[in-house]
């Protein structure tokens, strides 16, 4: 049956056999239970954009606002794709190449690219772990080491960039990532966290090793740890002053920001990656799952899941910044208070923080030239607020001093670093299923060589690449990839998923597949989003994405201590080499499409071509059946 033609309803449950699911002919393995295959596709989806991106885009557009249109793209384009992965996962029992290949040759492009795209962000991910794993590893002393400013190389003072900058700054910056001020200058590899990323490779290998069977034992720590820690941290940061306020100022509403365009465009992008669309881990997943599980109850499940853990994160992280905010804010207070007491000569602690804003508006009455001449700084609690950042911003400098205000901050940093480390863990076991069940799947190894040979060479592979990373100029790489190695190949190939499905493999063929497997077939909602609403959606986030990359400049921040602005970082337009990369990136996964559909193409038309050699391939395949 060729892959456009839909066969008559109950053919497939009844007549069709099952595709075999993998290349050797050996049984497919199977999860051990439900559970195990929940938390997987959790643990898969529920990453660290969760924690440090999330909560930064529900506090810039609007706090409450920007869940309308989150949920309005979770349930038009989010699940619906999700179930797609799913349903045909479980229906074709294969990886990524081998679904698209079974559904038309001609959509094999789509299955490399999301192998493809698996292993770029793969390499930058895990680079991000060995970032963790290296603030881990310093937590466990007393005081913390981004505590405090270290002596220079005369001890006879602190360091000057520390002091010009902060220790929390100068840590992540000198101490860890030693970086330099330019990306084209790449500098020395940093051993130590050379060390931390074979460490992190090592760690990912021992938990794959097996592919779901090991995975399946390692998934049960990795998925339930971080809510464990999650749910600490928001019982301890509710019970901390000024939480209240961080929680307020991150859920008000403003409703008025809803007529930007970007805030939908990052929310429909923000429920997509939040989900790992597109990336082949959920097809892989949903490969070993019995034919009779109900995968559309797990699609919405684990989408809703995912959803109220990006909440539940935004108010754990929040109320911790609410605490850091307001201890910055009397500290500054403090400041213009000692200020105060020194110019007018006032008694020593007669003045409080909360009489502060009525004694200098008496002394700015009475005395406004006195008042003019000191250094008196701006102290509002909403500037502080507003400081929060996002990625690697927010984990290494802004929640990392936030630690450092609580008591016990060492055990506090242990329990955030573990938290993170065990977060991108899970979420790094769903991106190496999205390469190495497709490799088994073709068959690529003999099938004397055993599946640990295989994983642990991809493992050694995607090390040996993650190097680069590591040179002092590696922070500005990781960004580049971050920003156009998966955005725009993963809105194309999510794209072609839902069109592949319902148009080649067509709507009444994958009903029938779904009816065989969850007794029922899909509803009104579910057909309309996967042949209209979705495909529509995708392809108006791709023009504006498009449209977006266009109009901003391809610049970075670089930390440049001899910048006038330092600390601030300067603004940098990236080389006409690194341009070309980031074009390269943003394209070069997706170029599989047209490739693979033109070697199709010509192979067909050789055929044509050759008749006999046509007819000895089909006797060919009908002795092999």
């Amino acid at each position: 049956m060729e892959p456009g033609q839909e066969p008559a309803v109950g053919m497939v449950c009844a007549g069709a056999a099952e595709p075999r699911g993998d290349g050797c002919g050996d049984e497919r393995p199977a999860w051990d239970n439900k559970v195990q295959y929940l938390l997987s596709c959790i643990g898969f989806a529920v990453g660290l954009g969760n924690i440090w991106r999330f909560p930064y885009l529900c506090q810039t557009y609007g706090g409450g606002a920007f869940l309308i249109p989150y949920l309005i793209a979770l349930v038009l384009e989010g699940i619906p794709i999700f179930y797609i992965e799913l349903a045909i996962g479980q229906r074709l029992r294969r990886g990524s190449i081998g679904v698209w290949m079974a559904i038309s040759p001609y959509l094999g492009g789509v299955g490399l690219g999301c192998l493809t795209v698996s292993f770029l962000v793969s390499l930058y991910y895990n680079t991000v772990l060995t970032w963790v794993l290296w603030y881990l590893l310093n937590s466990f002393q007393y005081p913390l080491p981004w505590s405090s400013c270290p002596l220079d190389l005369n001890r006879t003072g602190l360091e000057a960039e520390c002091q010009a900058s902060s220790p929390v700054s100068y840590f992540w910056y000198r101490q860890t990532l030693n970086i330099t001020a330019d990306i084209s200058d790449n500098g020395s590899i940093q051993w130590p966290l050379l060390a931390c990323l074979a460490a992190s490779w090592a760690v990912v290998y021992l938990c794959v090793v097996r592919s779901i069977e090991s995975l399946g034992k390692a998934i049960y720590f990795t998925a339930l740890f971080p809510y464990l820690v999650l749910t600490i941290f928001l019982i301890r940061g509710l019970t901390l002053p000024g939480a209240v306020k961080g929680l307020i100022y991150l859920f008000t509403p403003d409703v008025q920001i809803l007529q930007n365009p970007r805030v939908w465009l990052d929310a429909a992008t923000q429920i997509f990656f939040s989900l790992s669309l597109a990336f082949g881990g959920h097809i892989a997943f949903a490969s070993y799952n019995p034919p009779g599980n109900n995968c559309e109850k797990d699609a919405v499940t684990i989408a809703l899941v995912n959803s109220m853990t990006s909440l539940y994160a935004s108010i754990a992280v929040f109320s911790v910044l609410g605490f850091k905010a307001a201890n910055n804010h009397g500290r500054c207070l403090d400041r213009n208070i000692l200020h105060l007491i020194n110019a007018f000569d006032f008694p020593e602690q007669s003045i409080s923080r909360d009489d502060y804003a009525a004694v200098l508006m008496h002394l700015n009455t009475t005395q406004p030239e006195r008042v003019a001449r000191l250094p008196l700084e701006v102290c509002h609690l909403e500037d502080f607020l507003d400081k929060s950042a996002s990625g690697t911003g927010l984990a290494f400098i802004v929640f990392t001093e936030a630690i450092l205000h609580m008591p016990g901050a060492p055990g506090w940093a242990v329990l955030f670093f573990g938290m993170l480390f065990t977060l991108g863990l899970s979420s790094m076991f769903g991106n190496m299923e999205s390469i190495i069940t497709p490799l088994l799947d073709m068959g690529i190894m003999r099938r004397s060589v055993p599946k640990e040979v295989l994983t642990g060479l991809v493992c050694l592979f995607c090390f040996l690449s993650a190097i680069c990373f590591t040179l002092q100029s590696g922070n500005y790489w990781l960004e580049v990839f971050d920003n156009f190695a998966a955005p725009l190949n993963l809105i194309i190939f999510a794209f072609f998923e839902a069109v592949g499905v319902a148009y080649v493999y067509g709507m009444r063929r994958f009903s029938d597949d779904i009816a065989c497997m969850t007794g029922r077939r899909p509803g009104l909602y579910w057909r309309l989003t996967w042949k209209v609403v979705s495909p529509l959606l995708l392809l108006t986030i791709f023009v504006a994405y498009i449209a977006v990359l266009a109009w901003t400049p391809l610049s970075y921040r670089a930390w440049n201590t001899q910048y006038a602005r330092f600390p601030s970082r300067q603004e940098k337009s990236y080389p006409g080499w690194v341009q070309a990369t980031c074009v390269l990136l943003c394209f070069l996964p997706s170029l599989w499409v047209p490739a693979v559909a033109l070697v199709q193409l010509l192979t067909k038309r050789r055929r044509k071509q050759d008749p006999w050699q046509d007819r000895c391939l089909k006797l060919q395949d009908r002795g092999a059946s």
